[in-house]
């Protein structure tokens, strides 16, 4: 079998890095309207938005990572699309509820259990693919 180029992986980690890209720059304008050069200076604004972004690149890199090795080893394209879009939803959801609220939300709570459930769901796509090819 002749490894797949992960092209809908490549495509969703654009689109997620735009997303990060944007919770990054919520950061950068919230210091700088507040006058916080390190921490959240107690701020619950700042620590909202400090907070999504950290939960972003907690989650992201791994998730992403898992994809597009399940796309390379030749798991169907529309389950890493339907995957993909999971994982979209899923950080929207938790950038959103933690943009509103440290404490537990529905949005950052769906978010959450939707990002493991993608995480393992193609950690098990891969397991399985490569049992199946010793």
């Amino acid at each position: 079998m002749t490894p797949a180029l992960p092209t809908v992986s490549a495509a969703l980690a654009a689109v997620l890095g735009l997303l990060g890209a944007l919770l990054v720059v919520r950061v950068i304008v919230t210091r700088v309207r507040l006058g916080v050069n390190a921490g959240d200076g107690g701020h619950a604004a700042l620590a909202q938005a400090i907070r999504a972004h950290s939960n972003f690149a907690e989650h992201v890199p791994l998730a992403l990572l898992l994809l597009a090795f399940a796309e390379a080893s030749g798991t169907a394209r529309w389950t890493i699309v339907a995957l993909g879009a999971a994982l979209l939803v899923a950080r929207i959801a938790s950038a959103w509820g933690l943009s509103h609220s440290l404490g537990p939300s529905q949005p950052r709570q769906a978010g959450a259990g939707l990002t493991v459930l993608v995480t393992v769901i193609a950690s098990l796509l891969i397991l399985y693919r490569t049992a199946t090819m010793l």
